[in-house]
């Protein structure tokens, strides 16, 4: 198990975000089906984001980002300065969480986006939101333009993984291009 876990890590936490990129749009290529979903939580979010910029000929479908902080992330500042921090994250995450580089919607896919606000996570420890977060993310940091709908929530960062509610209101994006609020 722990060969597994740290094998696992290298792929989401060393890889370049090229070659991640171009394993997800091969995979999402070979799949049978004309409609391909996705969701993607956290900075997984961001990866999905740069997906479709990269790879706008994928197939329609739409797409569902939960706790992505797409506009950077002030955890992701905080853990900088210490030492351990930017090894912790990745260089991966690093580039996209403490860039300061504009994102916006611009895909033909229909974009939902969902944010928390329960403040219960490590990210505090790092962070000092002054504002409605979810333990790792503030609330602020999970807005894009051009996006299609954006869903505020009574979840944490990890607990939106596990959220009757949020995984409701997924579906319901993903079957019908809004959520239910």
């Amino acid at each position: 198990i722990v060969g597994q876990y740290e094998a696992l890590y290298e792929r989401t936490v060393r890889e370049p975000l090229e070659s991640v990129l171009e394993r997800l749009a091969t995979t999402i290529r070979r799949t049978p089906d004309r409609t391909v979903h996705v969701v993607g939580h956290s900075l997984g979010g961001i990866v999905c984001h740069r997906l479709f910029e990269r790879y706008p000929d994928l197939p329609a479908g739409r797409a569902v980002f939960l706790g992505s902080p797409l506009c950077g992330s002030q955890a992701a500042r905080g853990l900088e300065r210490f030492a351990f921090g930017p090894r912790m994250i990745g260089a991966l995450a690093v580039a996209e969480l403490l860039g300061t580089q504009e994102r916006r919607w611009a895909c033909p896919r229909e974009l939902g986006l969902i944010a928390g606000t329960r403040p219960v996570g490590l990210g505090r420890l790092f962070a000092g939101f002054a504002e409605p977060n979810d333990g790792t993310v503030a609330v602020r940091e999970t807005r894009l333009e051009g996006a299609t709908d954006h869903l505020a929530l009574a979840v944490s960062h990890l607990g939106m993984l596990l959220s009757p509610r949020v995984a409701e209101e997924c579906g319901r994006f993903l079957r019908d291009g809004h959520f239910s609020l």
